[in-house]
């Protein structure tokens, strides 16, 4: 099992983190290809309905990484999820220094 699959896997750091965390493999898929754009230094588009959770299949590769990256939202709203409840509890699960 990949780092990324121990990270989504049901009992894995997202469980206690995350409420209501339940794997997703549509999720998991999308963090697969965020994680090899980010190792081959390529550029995706990806796409996916709600609930999928986009969020999250974006953020845990790109923490992982360990590099930097740019995001951009469309509306204030997303900023201030990713900001102020996203990545903050990522970063205690996760236990990164982001």
């Amino acid at each position: 099992m990949t780092l990324l699959e121990t990270v989504f896997a049901a009992d894995g750091p997202l469980k206690g983190a995350i409420p209501y965390y339940q794997p997703r493999a549509q999720q998991i898929e999308l963090g697969r290809l965020v994680e090899k754009s980010l190792r081959d230094c390529g550029v995706s588009v990806l796409e996916a309905g709600t609930g999928t959770g986009k969020t999250l299949a974006y953020l845990i590769p790109a923490m992982l990484s360990g590099g930097k990256i740019v995001l951009s939202t469309g509306t204030k709203t997303l900023q201030d999820q990713l900001f102020h409840r996203d990545i903050p509890a990522l970063r205690e699960a996760l236990g990164l220094p982001v």
